[in-house]
């Protein structure tokens, strides 16, 4: 007897149990909704996905089993892993779940061009991340006022990036570092002046600090870096905390996190405004930092930048920068502790710019500073292998064609972002694209060394320095969406890079008179999942 022809008798028989059980006590009718209810809602998201017509003018999504979560745990275990694993099934362009959210991938040189280089009216940053960022950076900033008034912003941000100032900020950075590696537990044997025995830090910790220590004595001023304590890294950390993928999702939840994140951005937000105070009822300051030159500044109409507003703007700075430059000094502290080669270059270029008969440095200046190519080989290829940003979005204000040269056509003609979705970019994929990058996952400096080779070629497209610029409104910049390198972001939300750069140098060329090595028994870096590296090890060269 067939399954097929007794399957009414057990579908009746289920039904008439399920009664019975049901009829012996109501509360179990609770408890069957409870388990069924789970069920019922997987099996419809999968019968959606495979049984249900797909609107032929949407691009082709990943398919995923659990509702609402959709691939968000698989993405944000390891994102390069998941777009390239998209590509090979889906193309350049798909879309993808994230906890609730639809989201248009476009990835490659074209994706970020179509992403990044898109009109702010479809393209929205604000309407992507000002849930995430006004509560940390604050009211009236950023993402939280439009895209034409944050620009201006940014105009007012480049006036305190001069290169007058990165000449002052040159040896500060210099004196911060040689103070802390002088005084840090984790420095104990540099400080004992050994030359034989190997000390070991945390990369990822001391590159936190030290990113602290160098942005508060430059950016932030004179007053905060004198008030910078266990209360003012408490207050840094509630706000920190704000910044995870529950609080994107969910900005305003009744948790303890939550209350902290609000009650450390209202003292921080003050700790800043009564320096502005102080130093307006002082008759102006001269410093060569970030809060003077906002405290000179004007919007178009004539209105000056108020107290609040700047002292927001410097949160956004302390906040932003910090993940961004400890990261990339990490990796490339790594980076070079598993490389001898690439270390002994720096090193002799170190000595060929610096060196004294004696063997002893000579202070390192901004000029100096611009003239180290190995080094800028050490930064770019480290930026390209591990940008500090994976992934960019923005929210789809209206409907969105995809051009026919980054997706194929749909069967109408062409493929559709609808109003309502995001739209993603990785400049972390086009980066490490093996269609464009020759061994794209190996950390090799000299490939920026080749003036026709692919990495000149692309930086070159980057910085487009000769092309047309582009005003935005924080003064004219090139547009640089189209090229696979994009350490910065594209377009007209692209980051100034060289704090980075300093911020990065400026450990090394005090770590640069030592050896460093991986840990004993590690002979290969971390992978690049976004996880936390490991230690890296260090012993003098000389004696001081």
């Amino acid at each position: 007897m067939s399954f097929n022809s007794t399957a009414p008798g057990y579908v009746a028989a289920l039904v008439d149990a399920t009664q019975q059980y049901i009829a012996a006590s109501p509360g179990r009718a609770i408890l069957l909704g409870l388990f069924y209810t789970p069920v019922l809602i997987f099996v419809l998201n999968i019968l959606k996905q495979l049984v249900v017509p797909r609107d032929p003018s949407l691009p082709p999504e990943v398919f995923h089993w659990i509702p609402f979560i959709g691939s968000s745990i698989t993405y944000g275990n390891d994102p390069l892993n998941f777009f390239f694993k998209c590509r090979e099934k889906y193309g350049d362009v798909f879309t993808f779940t994230l906890l609730g959210r639809k989201v248009t991938v476009a990835l490659g040189a074209k994706g970020n061009n179509f992403v990044l280089g898109g009109k702010s009216t479809a393209f929205s940053a604000e309407d992507a991340y000002t849930h995430l960022t006004t509560p940390v950076f604050g009211k009236d900033v950023v993402y939280d006022v439009p895209n034409e008034v944050f620009m201006e912003q940014k105009k007012f941000v480049k006036v305190g990036l001069s290169t007058e100032n990165f000449r002052a900020y040159v040896s500060m950075f210099e004196q911060e570092v040689d103070d802390f590696m002088r005084s840090d537990q984790a420095f104990i044997i540099w400080q004992m002046n050994d030359i034989n025995e190997w000390g070991r830090f945390d990369v990822t910790d001391i590159m936190a600090q030290i990113t602290i220590l160098t942005a508060s004595r430059t950016l932030q001023g004179k007053e905060v870096r004198s008030g910078l304590d266990k209360s003012f890294s408490a207050l840094y950390n509630d706000l920190d905390g704000g910044f995870t993928p529950l609080n994107f999702m969910f900005p305003n939840l009744p948790l303890e996190s939550y209350r902290r994140r609000d009650e450390a951005h209202k003292k921080m937000s003050e700790y800043y405004t009564d320096i502005i105070r102080k130093r307006r009822e002082s008759g102006h300051s001269d410093e060569p930092d970030m809060i003077s030159a906002l405290m000179d500044q004007k919007y178009r109409d004539g209105r000056p930048l108020r107290d609040h507003e700047i002292a927001h703007i410097m949160i956004a700075l302390l906040m932003a920068g910090q993940h961004t430059s400890s990261a990339s000094g990490s990796w490339t502290l790594l980076h070079l502790a598993h490389n001898v080669e690439v270390q002994e270059a720096l090193y002799q270029e170190q000595v060929d710019h610096f060196g004294n008969p004696d063997g002893s440095f000579r202070p390192m200046t901004y000029e100096g500073f611009r003239k180290l190519p190995v080094l800028d080989s050490v930064i770019r290829e480290t930026l390209r292998m591990h940008p500090p940003i994976h992934s960019i979005m923005r929210y789809v204000r209206s409907d969105v064609p995809i051009p026919a040269t980054l997706a194929a056509p749909s069967q109408d003609g062409v493929y559709i972002v609808p109003k309502g979705y995001y739209v993603l970019a990785s400049a972390a994929v086009s980066q490490v694209d093996p269609r464009i990058w020759a061994n794209p996952m190996t950390w090799d400096p000299t490939r920026w060394s080749d003036p026709e080779g692919v990495a000149a070629q692309a930086f070159k497209t980057y910085s487009d320095e000769n092309g047309e610029k582009i005003d935005y409104g924080f003064g004219a910049v090139s547009k640089g969406t189209e090229s696979p390198y994009q350490p910065f972001g594209a377009g007209r939300h692209r980051c100034i890079g060289e704090q980075v750069r300093l911020i990065i140098c400026s450990p090394y060329l005090q770590l640069g008179v030592s050896e460093l090595r991986l840990e004993d028994g590690i002979t290969e870096i971390p992978a690049h999942n976004y996880h936390k590296p490991r230690d890296v090890c260090y012993r003098r060269r000389r004696f001081d």
